[in-house]
Protein backbone atom coordinates (compact mmCIF):
# COMPACT_ATOMS: atom_id res chain seq x y z
CA UNK A 1 0.00 0.00 0.00
CA UNK A 2 1.56 3.25 -1.08
CA UNK A 3 1.41 6.12 1.67
CA UNK A 4 -0.08 9.19 1.55
CA UNK A 5 2.65 11.60 0.40
CA UNK A 6 4.14 9.30 -2.41
CA UNK A 7 0.54 9.09 -3.65
CA UNK A 8 0.13 12.78 -3.73
CA UNK A 9 4.01 13.03 -5.34
CA UNK A 10 3.06 10.32 -8.14
CA UNK A 11 0.03 12.62 -8.85
CA UNK A 12 1.62 15.51 -9.00
CA UNK A 13 4.35 13.82 -11.27
CA UNK A 14 1.58 12.47 -13.16
CA UNK A 15 -0.41 16.30 -14.00
CA UNK A 16 3.47 17.71 -14.57
CA UNK A 17 4.08 15.07 -17.24
CA UNK A 18 0.61 15.25 -18.98
CA UNK A 19 1.23 19.21 -19.21
CA UNK A 20 4.58 18.39 -20.19
CA UNK A 21 3.27 16.38 -23.01
CA UNK A 22 0.74 19.22 -24.01
CA UNK A 23 3.39 21.85 -24.44
CA UNK A 24 5.24 19.64 -26.29
CA UNK A 25 2.28 19.08 -28.46
CA UNK A 26 2.01 22.75 -28.66
CA UNK A 27 5.39 22.79 -30.19
CA UNK A 28 6.09 25.36 -26.95
CA UNK A 29 8.79 22.43 -25.22
CA UNK A 30 11.26 20.46 -28.03
CA UNK A 31 12.59 17.98 -26.10
CA UNK A 32 13.35 14.08 -27.35
CA UNK A 33 12.64 12.46 -23.85
CA UNK A 34 10.97 13.38 -20.25
CA UNK A 35 13.80 12.91 -18.03
CA UNK A 36 13.58 11.89 -14.57
CA UNK A 37 12.86 14.14 -12.05
CA UNK A 38 11.84 15.14 -8.59
CA UNK A 39 9.02 16.31 -6.04
CA UNK A 40 10.40 17.57 -2.78
CA UNK A 41 8.51 19.38 0.39
CA UNK A 42 9.92 23.07 0.20
CA UNK A 43 11.98 24.46 3.20
CA UNK A 44 10.26 27.55 3.37
CA UNK A 45 6.47 26.93 3.82
CA UNK A 46 5.62 30.43 1.83
CA UNK A 47 6.83 28.00 -1.26
CA UNK A 48 4.12 25.72 -1.26
CA UNK A 49 3.73 22.36 -0.29
CA UNK A 50 5.28 20.39 -2.76
CA UNK A 51 8.00 21.88 -5.42
CA UNK A 52 8.90 20.12 -8.77
CA UNK A 53 12.84 20.66 -10.23
CA UNK A 54 11.65 19.07 -14.14
CA UNK A 55 12.25 22.77 -15.33
CA UNK A 56 15.65 23.07 -14.28
CA UNK A 57 16.48 19.54 -15.66
CA UNK A 58 14.85 19.90 -19.60
CA UNK A 59 16.68 23.91 -19.62
CA UNK A 60 19.64 22.49 -22.10
CA UNK A 61 17.80 19.89 -24.24
CA UNK A 62 15.07 22.55 -24.50
CA UNK A 63 17.35 25.32 -24.99
CA UNK A 64 14.98 27.78 -23.18
CA UNK A 65 15.32 29.59 -19.83
CA UNK A 66 14.14 27.29 -17.04
CA UNK A 67 11.25 29.41 -15.49
CA UNK A 68 9.82 29.65 -19.06
CA UNK A 69 9.69 26.13 -19.09
CA UNK A 70 8.09 25.95 -15.38
CA UNK A 71 5.38 28.62 -16.71
CA UNK A 72 4.51 27.01 -19.87
CA UNK A 73 4.08 23.32 -17.69
CA UNK A 74 2.32 25.76 -15.12
CA UNK A 75 -0.11 27.12 -17.14
CA UNK A 76 -1.48 23.64 -18.53
CA UNK A 77 -1.66 21.28 -15.29
CA UNK A 78 -5.18 20.55 -14.51
CA UNK A 79 -6.42 22.22 -11.19
CA UNK A 80 -9.31 20.60 -9.42
CA UNK A 81 -10.37 20.86 -5.48
CA UNK A 82 -7.00 19.25 -5.30
CA UNK A 83 -4.80 21.90 -5.97
CA UNK A 84 -5.61 25.68 -4.36
CA UNK A 85 -2.66 27.15 -6.92
CA UNK A 86 0.42 26.61 -8.93
CA UNK A 87 3.37 28.96 -9.07
CA UNK A 88 7.04 29.34 -10.82
CA UNK A 89 9.26 30.41 -8.47
CA UNK A 90 13.18 31.65 -8.57
CA UNK A 91 15.29 29.66 -11.39
CA UNK A 92 12.36 27.52 -12.53
CA UNK A 93 10.92 25.56 -9.41
CA UNK A 94 6.92 24.43 -10.30
CA UNK A 95 5.38 25.03 -7.00
CA UNK A 96 2.13 23.41 -5.35
CA UNK A 97 0.15 24.59 -2.84
CA UNK A 98 -2.56 22.32 -1.80
CA UNK A 99 -6.04 21.77 -0.12
CA UNK A 100 -5.10 22.03 3.49
CA UNK A 101 -6.61 18.41 4.52
CA UNK A 102 -4.13 16.88 1.80
CA UNK A 103 -2.83 14.65 4.03
CA UNK A 104 -5.68 13.31 6.30
CA UNK A 105 -6.18 10.61 5.11
CA UNK A 106 -2.87 9.56 7.22
CA UNK A 107 -4.84 9.45 10.20
CA UNK A 108 -6.70 6.92 9.00
CA UNK A 109 -4.09 4.67 7.50
CA UNK A 110 -2.28 5.17 11.16
CA UNK A 111 -5.09 3.92 12.93
CA UNK A 112 -6.14 0.85 10.49
CA UNK A 113 -2.50 0.04 9.85
CA UNK A 114 -1.49 0.76 13.79
CA UNK A 115 1.89 -0.85 14.41
CA UNK A 116 2.66 -2.25 10.76
CA UNK A 117 2.10 1.62 9.46
CA UNK A 118 5.48 2.80 7.81
CA UNK A 119 6.55 -0.93 6.56
CA UNK A 120 7.21 -1.04 3.09
CA UNK A 121 7.36 -4.30 0.70
CA UNK A 122 9.44 -3.06 -2.45
CA UNK A 123 12.45 -4.79 -1.25
CA UNK A 124 10.57 -7.89 -0.59
CA UNK A 125 13.10 -10.92 -1.33
CA UNK A 126 16.30 -9.13 -1.43
CA UNK A 127 17.96 -10.60 1.75
CA UNK A 128 20.68 -8.39 3.89
CA UNK A 129 23.59 -9.09 6.85
CA UNK A 130 23.96 -6.79 9.10
CA UNK A 131 27.16 -7.56 11.30
CA UNK A 132 27.85 -5.59 14.51
CA UNK A 133 29.21 -5.59 17.97
CA UNK A 134 31.43 -8.27 17.39
CA UNK A 135 33.62 -7.49 20.47
CA UNK A 136 36.67 -9.28 21.13
CA UNK A 137 35.77 -12.33 23.94
CA UNK A 138 38.58 -11.58 26.31
CA UNK A 139 36.84 -9.23 28.26
CA UNK A 140 33.68 -7.07 29.09
CA UNK A 141 31.97 -4.91 25.77
CA UNK A 142 33.11 -0.92 25.82
CA UNK A 143 32.27 1.91 24.40
CA UNK A 144 32.33 1.44 21.03
CA UNK A 145 30.78 -1.59 21.46
CA UNK A 146 27.61 0.03 22.97
CA UNK A 147 27.47 2.65 20.20
CA UNK A 148 27.87 -0.35 17.52
CA UNK A 149 24.74 -2.15 19.32
CA UNK A 150 22.40 0.53 19.02
CA UNK A 151 23.22 1.62 15.88
CA UNK A 152 23.53 -2.19 14.30
CA UNK A 153 20.56 -3.31 16.17
CA UNK A 154 18.05 -0.13 14.68
CA UNK A 155 19.26 -0.41 11.53
CA UNK A 156 18.53 -3.64 11.28
CA UNK A 157 15.13 -2.54 12.12
CA UNK A 158 14.57 0.00 9.59
CA UNK A 159 16.15 -2.59 7.22
CA UNK A 160 13.17 -4.52 7.81
CA UNK A 161 10.71 -2.45 7.79
CA UNK A 162 11.96 -0.92 4.22
CA UNK A 163 10.93 -4.76 3.05
CA UNK A 164 14.57 -6.44 3.60
CA UNK A 165 15.17 -9.90 4.72
CA UNK A 166 17.34 -9.48 7.61
CA UNK A 167 19.67 -11.44 9.40
CA UNK A 168 21.78 -9.75 12.46
CA UNK A 169 25.16 -11.56 13.08
CA UNK A 170 27.87 -11.68 15.75
CA UNK A 171 31.07 -12.71 14.89
CA UNK A 172 32.73 -14.18 17.89
CA UNK A 173 36.62 -13.31 17.69
CA UNK A 174 37.82 -16.65 19.21
CA UNK A 175 40.41 -17.75 17.48
CA UNK A 176 44.36 -15.99 16.72
CA UNK A 177 46.42 -14.23 18.95
CA UNK A 178 44.07 -12.37 21.07
CA UNK A 179 43.18 -15.73 22.35
CA UNK A 180 46.45 -17.16 22.74
CA UNK A 181 47.71 -13.89 25.39
CA UNK A 182 44.12 -14.64 26.80
CA UNK A 183 45.46 -18.09 27.87
CA UNK A 184 48.63 -17.03 29.07
CA UNK A 185 46.83 -14.27 31.12
CA UNK A 186 44.49 -16.68 32.78
CA UNK A 187 47.36 -18.98 33.47
CA UNK A 188 49.62 -15.83 34.86
CA UNK A 189 46.31 -15.29 37.01
CA UNK A 190 46.05 -18.81 38.26
CA UNK A 191 49.35 -19.07 39.28
CA UNK A 192 49.96 -15.80 41.24
CA UNK A 193 46.40 -16.78 43.04
CA UNK A 194 47.81 -19.54 44.15
CA UNK A 195 51.59 -18.37 45.39
CA UNK A 196 53.43 -19.25 42.26
CA UNK A 197 55.45 -15.86 40.91
CA UNK A 198 54.27 -15.70 37.17
CA UNK A 199 53.76 -12.25 34.97
CA UNK A 200 50.98 -11.67 32.65
CA UNK A 201 52.89 -11.53 29.14
CA UNK A 202 53.26 -8.22 26.32
CA UNK A 203 49.91 -8.07 24.87
CA UNK A 204 47.99 -9.77 27.37
CA UNK A 205 45.45 -8.89 29.27
CA UNK A 206 45.26 -6.98 32.88
CA UNK A 207 41.43 -6.56 33.71
CA UNK A 208 40.23 -7.47 36.68
CA UNK A 209 37.69 -9.99 35.16
CA UNK A 210 40.84 -12.16 34.50
CA UNK A 211 41.47 -12.37 38.10
CA UNK A 212 38.03 -13.03 38.53
CA UNK A 213 37.36 -15.75 36.73
CA UNK A 214 40.60 -17.55 38.05
CA UNK A 215 39.29 -16.44 41.41
CA UNK A 216 36.32 -18.55 40.43
CA UNK A 217 38.13 -21.71 39.25
CA UNK A 218 40.13 -22.38 41.96
CA UNK A 219 37.26 -21.92 44.48
CA UNK A 220 35.45 -24.86 42.24
CA UNK A 221 38.58 -26.97 41.41
CA UNK A 222 40.94 -25.72 43.77
CA UNK A 223 44.95 -25.96 42.55
CA UNK A 224 44.65 -28.92 40.29
CA UNK A 225 45.48 -27.22 36.91
CA UNK A 226 49.23 -27.08 38.56
CA UNK A 227 50.33 -30.45 37.97
CA UNK A 228 48.61 -29.75 34.35
CA UNK A 229 50.82 -29.36 31.36
CA UNK A 230 50.68 -25.66 30.71
CA UNK A 231 49.43 -25.87 26.56
CA UNK A 232 46.67 -28.13 28.05
CA UNK A 233 46.01 -26.08 31.24
CA UNK A 234 45.77 -23.06 28.96
CA UNK A 235 43.32 -24.92 26.67
CA UNK A 236 41.06 -25.74 29.17
CA UNK A 237 41.14 -21.93 31.02
CA UNK A 238 40.74 -20.60 27.72
CA UNK A 239 37.44 -22.59 27.43
CA UNK A 240 36.04 -21.71 30.57
CA UNK A 241 36.72 -18.08 30.32
CA UNK A 242 35.11 -17.70 26.97
CA UNK A 243 32.33 -19.69 28.06
CA UNK A 244 31.48 -16.97 30.61
CA UNK A 245 32.40 -14.15 28.96
CA UNK A 246 30.36 -14.68 25.31
CA UNK A 247 27.65 -15.53 27.98
CA UNK A 248 27.63 -12.25 29.62
CA UNK A 249 27.63 -10.59 26.14
CA UNK A 250 24.92 -12.19 25.40
CA UNK A 251 23.49 -11.54 28.73
CA UNK A 252 24.37 -7.83 28.55
CA UNK A 253 23.24 -6.97 24.96
CA UNK A 254 19.87 -8.74 25.87
CA UNK A 255 19.30 -6.00 28.82
CA UNK A 256 20.63 -3.88 26.31
CA UNK A 257 17.06 -5.08 24.14
CA UNK A 258 19.73 -6.30 21.04
CA UNK A 259 19.38 -10.54 19.80
CA UNK A 260 21.31 -12.13 17.39
CA UNK A 261 20.13 -14.63 14.79
CA UNK A 262 23.49 -15.76 14.42
CA UNK A 263 26.19 -16.39 16.85
CA UNK A 264 29.39 -17.01 14.74
CA UNK A 265 32.86 -18.34 15.95
CA UNK A 266 35.55 -17.68 14.12
CA UNK A 267 37.54 -21.00 15.37
CA UNK A 268 34.81 -22.70 13.44
CA UNK A 269 36.66 -21.33 10.26
CA UNK A 270 39.43 -23.07 10.70
CA UNK A 271 38.47 -25.91 11.77
CA UNK A 272 36.09 -26.48 8.81
CA UNK A 273 39.34 -25.52 6.53
CA UNK A 274 37.58 -22.14 4.90
CA UNK A 275 40.72 -20.38 5.72
CA UNK A 276 43.31 -23.09 4.16
CA UNK A 277 40.69 -23.07 1.16
CA UNK A 278 40.29 -18.97 0.70
CA UNK A 279 44.48 -19.13 1.12
CA UNK A 280 44.39 -21.69 -2.05
CA UNK A 281 41.54 -19.91 -4.14
CA UNK A 282 43.51 -16.54 -4.00
CA UNK A 283 47.05 -18.78 -4.66
CA UNK A 284 45.81 -20.56 -7.46
CA UNK A 285 44.23 -16.90 -9.03
CA UNK A 286 47.76 -15.48 -8.50
CA UNK A 287 47.03 -13.33 -6.20
CA UNK A 288 49.80 -14.17 -3.64
CA UNK A 289 53.41 -14.46 -2.89
CA UNK A 290 56.25 -15.56 -1.09
CA UNK A 291 58.11 -12.87 1.34
CA UNK A 292 60.33 -13.32 4.06
CA UNK A 293 59.21 -16.72 5.03
CA UNK A 294 55.88 -15.07 4.82
CA UNK A 295 52.68 -15.62 2.30
CA UNK A 296 51.11 -12.32 1.12
CA UNK A 297 48.21 -11.07 -0.67
CA UNK A 298 48.42 -8.47 -4.09
CA UNK A 299 46.10 -6.09 -1.80
CA UNK A 300 48.05 -3.24 -3.57
CA UNK A 301 46.18 -4.11 -6.89
CA UNK A 302 43.08 -3.51 -5.94
CA UNK A 303 43.77 -0.20 -4.49
CA UNK A 304 44.80 -1.00 -1.05
CA UNK A 305 47.98 0.84 0.51
CA UNK A 306 50.22 -2.09 0.94
CA UNK A 307 50.00 -5.71 -0.28
CA UNK A 308 48.74 -7.92 3.09
CA UNK A 309 50.15 -11.33 4.84
CA UNK A 310 48.18 -13.70 4.89
CA UNK A 311 49.97 -16.66 6.43
CA UNK A 312 52.98 -15.71 9.04
CA UNK A 313 56.78 -16.54 9.03
CA UNK A 314 55.30 -18.90 11.82
CA UNK A 315 53.31 -21.03 9.38
CA UNK A 316 49.34 -19.39 11.25
CA UNK A 317 46.93 -17.90 9.43
CA UNK A 318 46.62 -14.11 10.07
CA UNK A 319 43.14 -12.81 11.31
CA UNK A 320 42.92 -10.93 7.93
CA UNK A 321 43.15 -14.60 6.06
CA UNK A 322 40.60 -15.98 8.55
CA UNK A 323 38.68 -12.44 8.04
CA UNK A 324 38.34 -12.77 3.98
CA UNK A 325 36.95 -16.75 4.90
CA UNK A 326 34.65 -15.37 6.85
CA UNK A 327 33.54 -12.52 4.10
CA UNK A 328 33.23 -15.45 1.72
CA UNK A 329 31.63 -17.68 3.55
CA UNK A 330 28.51 -14.58 4.04
CA UNK A 331 27.86 -14.13 0.35
CA UNK A 332 28.14 -18.40 0.04
CA UNK A 333 25.18 -18.14 2.78
CA UNK A 334 23.46 -16.15 -0.04
CA UNK A 335 23.23 -12.89 0.80
CA UNK A 336 22.51 -10.43 -1.52
CA UNK A 337 24.35 -7.72 0.85
CA UNK A 338 26.64 -7.41 3.27
CA UNK A 339 26.65 -4.57 6.36
CA UNK A 340 29.97 -4.16 8.47
CA UNK A 341 29.86 -1.69 11.27
CA UNK A 342 33.24 -1.18 12.26
CA UNK A 343 34.81 1.22 14.59
CA UNK A 344 37.22 4.15 12.99
CA UNK A 345 40.33 1.97 13.95
CA UNK A 346 39.19 -0.20 11.20
CA UNK A 347 39.05 2.63 8.53
CA UNK A 348 42.04 1.26 6.78
CA UNK A 349 40.75 -2.42 6.53
CA UNK A 350 38.10 -1.58 4.45
CA UNK A 351 40.16 -1.30 1.00
CA UNK A 352 41.85 -4.57 1.44
CA UNK A 353 39.17 -6.25 2.44
CA UNK A 354 36.55 -4.78 -0.52
CA UNK A 355 40.10 -5.90 -2.69
CA UNK A 356 40.25 -9.67 -1.64
CA UNK A 357 36.60 -10.13 -2.45
CA UNK A 358 37.12 -8.77 -5.79
CA UNK A 359 40.00 -11.11 -6.25
CA UNK A 360 37.81 -14.10 -5.04
CA UNK A 361 35.53 -13.12 -7.78
CA UNK A 362 32.61 -11.69 -5.52
CA UNK A 363 31.02 -7.60 -6.46
CA UNK A 364 32.90 -5.49 -3.79
CA UNK A 365 30.14 -3.34 -4.11
CA UNK A 366 28.15 -5.90 -1.83
CA UNK A 367 29.89 -5.09 1.06
CA UNK A 368 28.80 -2.27 2.85
CA UNK A 369 31.24 -0.90 5.69
CA UNK A 370 30.45 1.46 8.31
CA UNK A 371 32.80 3.53 10.06
CA UNK A 372 31.67 4.36 13.64
CA UNK A 373 33.38 7.60 15.41
CA UNK A 374 34.41 7.06 18.75
CA UNK A 375 32.01 8.57 21.97
CA UNK A 376 32.95 10.53 24.54
CA UNK A 377 31.48 10.25 27.92
CA UNK A 378 30.22 13.88 29.89
CA UNK A 379 29.38 13.90 33.78
CA UNK A 380 29.43 16.55 35.71
CA UNK A 381 30.71 18.38 32.83
CA UNK A 382 33.91 17.23 32.35
CA UNK A 383 34.81 13.65 30.43
CA UNK A 384 33.61 10.17 32.39
CA UNK A 385 36.58 7.54 31.34
CA UNK A 386 35.82 5.73 34.87
CA UNK A 387 32.31 3.54 35.90
CA UNK A 388 30.80 6.00 38.44
CA UNK A 389 30.16 2.77 40.70
CA UNK A 390 33.53 0.50 40.03
CA UNK A 391 35.98 3.09 39.20
CA UNK A 392 37.39 1.09 35.81
CA UNK A 393 36.41 1.73 32.39
CA UNK A 394 33.09 2.37 31.23
CA UNK A 395 31.57 -0.60 29.76
CA UNK A 396 28.21 -1.35 28.35
CA UNK A 397 26.61 -3.01 31.35
CA UNK A 398 27.79 0.00 33.09
CA UNK A 399 26.02 2.46 30.30
CA UNK A 400 22.67 0.78 30.49
CA UNK A 401 23.20 0.70 34.71
CA UNK A 402 23.83 4.06 34.93
CA UNK A 403 21.43 5.75 32.76
CA UNK A 404 18.96 2.68 31.63
CA UNK A 405 18.35 1.16 28.27
CA UNK A 406 15.77 3.96 26.98
CA UNK A 407 18.21 6.56 27.31
CA UNK A 408 21.27 4.55 25.80
CA UNK A 409 20.24 3.60 22.94
CA UNK A 410 18.25 6.76 21.90
CA UNK A 411 21.60 8.85 22.85
CA UNK A 412 23.73 6.29 20.88
CA UNK A 413 21.28 7.41 17.39
CA UNK A 414 21.29 11.09 18.02
CA UNK A 415 24.33 11.43 15.54
CA UNK A 416 25.18 9.64 12.04
CA UNK A 417 27.20 6.75 12.69
CA UNK A 418 30.68 8.96 11.12
CA UNK A 419 30.46 11.62 13.40
CA UNK A 420 32.01 11.70 16.56
CA UNK A 421 28.84 11.69 19.79
CA UNK A 422 29.24 13.43 22.99
CA UNK A 423 26.87 11.34 25.38
CA UNK A 424 26.22 13.42 28.46
CA UNK A 425 25.05 10.94 31.11
CA UNK A 426 23.82 13.82 33.54
CA UNK A 427 21.61 14.91 30.36
CA UNK A 428 20.65 11.58 29.89
CA UNK A 429 18.79 10.69 32.72
CA UNK A 430 17.02 14.39 33.68
CA UNK A 431 13.52 14.58 33.78
CA UNK A 432 12.87 17.45 31.44
CA UNK A 433 12.55 18.61 28.08
CA UNK A 434 16.14 19.25 27.47
CA UNK A 435 16.70 15.43 27.48
CA UNK A 436 15.81 14.06 24.36
CA UNK A 437 14.34 10.87 24.96
CA UNK A 438 12.26 12.00 27.92
CA UNK A 439 10.95 14.80 25.64
CA UNK A 440 9.86 12.18 22.60
CA UNK A 441 8.25 9.70 25.43
CA UNK A 442 6.51 12.26 27.11
CA UNK A 443 4.52 13.00 23.91
CA UNK A 444 3.81 9.13 24.28
CA UNK A 445 2.50 9.28 27.75
CA UNK A 446 0.80 12.70 27.76
CA UNK A 447 -1.27 11.53 24.75
CA UNK A 448 -2.35 8.33 27.10
CA UNK A 449 -3.16 11.07 29.78
CA UNK A 450 -5.82 12.47 27.29
CA UNK A 451 -7.40 9.10 26.54
CA UNK A 452 -7.96 8.27 30.12
CA UNK A 453 -9.40 11.62 30.82
CA UNK A 454 -11.35 11.08 27.55
CA UNK A 455 -12.55 7.65 29.41
CA UNK A 456 -12.77 9.60 32.73
CA UNK A 457 -14.98 12.51 31.09
CA UNK A 458 -17.52 9.56 29.98
CA UNK A 459 -16.47 10.27 26.51
CA UNK A 460 -16.13 7.17 23.54
CA UNK A 461 -12.77 6.64 22.20
CA UNK A 462 -13.42 6.41 18.42
CA UNK A 463 -13.41 2.86 17.28
CA UNK A 464 -11.14 2.61 14.48
CA UNK A 465 -12.45 -0.52 13.23
CA UNK A 466 -15.80 0.58 12.60
CA UNK A 467 -15.12 3.84 11.25
CA UNK A 468 -16.19 4.08 7.47
CA UNK A 469 -14.03 5.95 5.40
CA UNK A 470 -16.93 8.52 4.75
CA UNK A 471 -17.34 8.99 8.57
CA UNK A 472 -13.80 9.55 9.28
CA UNK A 473 -13.55 12.34 6.08
CA UNK A 474 -15.71 14.38 7.94
CA UNK A 475 -14.94 14.35 11.13
CA UNK A 476 -10.88 14.81 9.45
CA UNK A 477 -12.31 18.17 7.57
CA UNK A 478 -12.52 19.57 11.10
CA UNK A 479 -9.36 19.83 11.72
CA UNK A 480 -8.63 23.27 10.14
CA UNK A 481 -6.00 24.57 12.58
CA UNK A 482 -2.21 25.15 11.46
CA UNK A 483 -0.95 23.22 14.48
CA UNK A 484 -3.26 20.62 13.38
CA UNK A 485 -2.30 20.25 9.76
CA UNK A 486 1.15 20.70 10.28
CA UNK A 487 1.07 17.50 13.35
CA UNK A 488 -1.16 15.56 10.07
CA UNK A 489 2.00 16.35 7.55
CA UNK A 490 4.82 15.32 10.00
CA UNK A 491 2.53 12.00 10.62
CA UNK A 492 2.88 11.77 6.78
CA UNK A 493 6.17 12.59 6.76
CA UNK A 494 6.50 9.20 8.75
CA UNK A 495 6.73 6.21 5.44
CA UNK A 496 9.49 8.27 3.57
CA UNK A 497 11.61 8.67 6.74
CA UNK A 498 12.29 4.98 7.18
CA UNK A 499 12.81 4.59 2.91
CA UNK A 500 15.80 7.58 3.60
CA UNK A 501 16.92 5.77 6.42
CA UNK A 502 17.33 2.25 4.86
CA UNK A 503 18.93 3.57 1.96
CA UNK A 504 21.20 5.92 3.24
CA UNK A 505 22.25 2.94 6.13
CA UNK A 506 20.95 5.93 8.97
CA UNK A 507 18.65 4.67 11.55
CA UNK A 508 19.63 8.23 13.13
CA UNK A 509 16.92 9.78 11.08
CA UNK A 510 14.11 8.25 12.96
CA UNK A 511 15.84 9.53 16.23
CA UNK A 512 15.56 13.18 14.76
CA UNK A 513 11.88 12.23 13.09
CA UNK A 514 11.10 11.06 16.71
CA UNK A 515 11.90 14.11 18.40
CA UNK A 516 10.70 16.82 15.55
CA UNK A 517 7.24 14.52 15.64
CA UNK A 518 7.25 14.81 19.56
CA UNK A 519 7.98 18.77 18.92
CA UNK A 520 5.11 19.40 16.47
CA UNK A 521 2.46 17.34 18.90
CA UNK A 522 3.72 19.83 21.93
CA UNK A 523 2.89 22.45 19.75
CA UNK A 524 -0.36 21.02 18.78
CA UNK A 525 -1.16 20.37 22.18
CA UNK A 526 -0.35 23.53 23.68
CA UNK A 527 -2.67 25.60 21.36
CA UNK A 528 -5.40 22.93 20.99
CA UNK A 529 -7.86 21.75 23.61
CA UNK A 530 -8.56 18.20 22.24
CA UNK A 531 -11.52 17.63 24.47
CA UNK A 532 -14.06 20.16 23.66
CA UNK A 533 -17.70 21.15 24.15
CA UNK A 534 -18.24 20.09 20.36
CA UNK A 535 -18.63 16.64 20.45
CA UNK A 536 -17.89 15.98 16.44
CA UNK A 537 -14.36 18.10 17.09
CA UNK A 538 -13.57 15.72 20.20
CA UNK A 539 -13.79 12.72 18.18
CA UNK A 540 -11.19 14.43 15.49
CA UNK A 541 -8.76 15.66 17.89
CA UNK A 542 -8.66 11.88 19.42
CA UNK A 543 -8.80 10.72 16.05
CA UNK A 544 -5.77 13.02 15.54
CA UNK A 545 -3.69 12.14 19.01
CA UNK A 546 -3.90 8.57 18.54
CA UNK A 547 -2.39 8.26 15.55
CA UNK A 548 0.54 11.03 16.41
CA UNK A 549 0.62 8.29 19.79
CA UNK A 550 1.02 5.24 17.61
CA UNK A 551 3.56 6.62 15.19
CA UNK A 552 5.70 7.78 18.13
CA UNK A 553 5.31 4.29 19.06
CA UNK A 554 6.33 2.69 16.33
CA UNK A 555 9.40 4.96 15.69
CA UNK A 556 10.78 4.25 19.69
CA UNK A 557 10.78 1.24 18.79
CA UNK A 558 13.02 1.17 15.47
CA UNK A 559 15.31 2.40 18.07
CA UNK A 560 14.37 -0.33 20.66
CA UNK A 561 13.10 2.45 22.74
CA UNK A 562 9.90 1.88 25.26
CA UNK A 563 7.08 4.01 25.07
CA UNK A 564 5.43 4.77 28.57
CA UNK A 565 1.67 5.60 29.35
CA UNK A 566 3.41 7.25 32.48
CA UNK A 567 5.92 9.29 33.21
Amino acid sequence: MKDVKTKVEQRLKDLIIAALDEAINDNVIKIEEIPDFFIEVPQDKEHGDFAANIAMLLAREAKMPPRKIGEAIAERIKKDAFIEKVEVAGPGFINFYLAPTWANEVIFDVLKCGQEFGRQSGQKGIKIQVEFVSANPTGPMHMGNARGAALGDALASVLKLAGYDVTKEFYINDAGNQIENFGLSLEARYLELLGHESEIPEGGYHGEDIKEHMQELIEKEGDRFLYMDSPSRRAYFIEYALKKNIQRMKTDLENFGVHFDVWFSEQSLHDSGQVDEVIKLLTDKGYTYEKDGALWFKASEFGAAKDEVLIRANGLPTYFAADIAYHKNKFDRGFDLVIDIWGADHHGHIARMKGALKALGYDPDKLVIIIMQLVRLYRNGEIARMSKRAGRAVTLADIVEEVGKDAARFFFNLRSADTHLDFDLDLAIKQSDENPVYYVQYAHARISSILRQAKEQGVDLPDIDNLTKDEFDKLANLLVEESELELIKKLADFPGEIKLAADNFAPYRITVYSQELAATFHSFYNKCRVLTDDQNLTTARLLLVMAAQQVIKNALSILGVSAPDRM
